[in-house]
């Protein structure tokens, strides 16, 4: 494995994944060519959690950052602000002598907890909701399951079948989920099929 912290193995595009709290780099060689910084462009990205709130991410560019790529590290101090869940955000290259601005990418990330935290709670967003919505179906809700929604729509107002329905489709994710991790560690899963020749 390369060492990470050096500037020359940062992998060429944007992470699917931060770990909460982690120093992350990555390089973009496609858009240097367009926007080289030595005739005056700079890039960031933005970024912020699914459903909005105040908690913006930026990242600009990083120093390193040649004619050749654009790097981008976002130190562990950065990170560490971060809320776990999926992020959206976009890249932007502005034009110095103009001010003006261009979105020239859009893209998403998941922040995932923390272990060395304390508090981090390690299960996916498709695992909290099928406890808690398996908690109201069993007449057990706890006092934050109405903080929780689907699809904008509060869990406890929802039908019986509706909450069903929400529990199988967050079910399947969560297999999903599984399956995709252990195919990322090189791990068979259930739906493998192996051929010998």
């Amino acid at each position: 494995m390369a060492n990470l912290f050096d500037a020359s193995n940062a992998p060429e595009g944007e992470p699917t994944e931060i770990v909460v709290g982690d120093f992350v780099q990555w390089k973009r060689s496609d858009i240097a060519g367009d926007y080289p910084t030595s005739s005056g462009y700079t890039a960031e990205y933005v970024a912020r959690i699914t459903g909005g709130g105040s908690n913006e991410i930026k990242i600009p560019q990083a120093a390193g950052t040649t004619d050749d790529y654009y790097l981008f590290t976002a130190s562990s101090s950065t990170t560490e602000s971060f809320l776990a869940g999926l992020y959206h955000w976009q890249l932007e290259v502005t034009q110095t002598s103009s001010g003006n601005r261009i979105v020239v990418d859009i893209g998403d990330f998941t922040a995932i907890p923390d272990m060395d935290n304390n508090q981090a709670d390690p299960r996916t967003h498709a695992e909290i909701m099928v406890t808690k919505i398996q908690t109201i179906l069993e007449g057990k809700a706890d006092a934050d399951v109405s903080s929780y929604s689907v699809a904008g729509r509060s869990l406890t107002k929802m039908t019986f079948q509706e909450l069903v329905d929400a529990r199988d489709y967050y079910r399947r994710e969560v297999v999903k989920h599984n399956n995709d991790e252990l195919l990322k560690r090189g791990k068979s899963n259930g739906s493998t099929i192996k051929v010998r020749f």
